[in-house]
């Protein structure tokens, strides 16, 4: 990842980060308008959930520079994902909604330049969680 793909991701997670329980729940309303099918998947309370979510981005974002410290958790993250029923197309899924969310709560700040960072740091964290998870696969990140 890029130095200018780095100062991106921490300057928009910097902008989202104080809403983060109403970003999240935008993900979520998303995720959920996308594939049905996923939300039985999802057993906790969403905001608890939401929480859970937006301290995972931000962990990642504030090891942009050192990511070999996030690789365990995150290995962890897809591990139990897979335990909860997620499979690789879920990903791309997700991919949508994050990508989404983003451009919603980002507005004139989400840029091409932007949206390839944020890209980027996707497929990262996706290939964690799939290595964790023992699915292995590619996905595609159409955003």
């Amino acid at each position: 990842m890029r130095e200018d793909q780095k100062a991106l991701l921490r300057e928009t997670f910097a902008l989202i980060a104080p809403d983060a329980e109403a970003v999240a729940a935008i993900f979520y309303r998303r995720l959920f308008e996308l594939d049905p099918a996923l939300r039985p998947l999802f057993k906790s309370d969403m905001t608890a959930q939401g929480h859970k979510l937006m301290a995972m981005i931000g962990m990642v974002i504030a090891n942009l520079d050192r990511l070999e410290a996030v690789v365990p958790a995150v290995r962890e993250l897809g591990k139990r994902h897979a335990g909860y029923g997620v499979v690789v197309a879920h990903y791309g899924t997700m991919s949508g909604a994050l990508f989404w969310m983003l451009r919603q709560a980002l507005g004139d700040a989400w840029t091409q330049e932007t949206a390839a960072a944020w890209a980027t740091c996707y497929g990262l964290i996706v290939g964690m969680m799939l290595a964790g998870s023992g699915q292995g696969g590619t996905m595609s990140l159409l955003a």
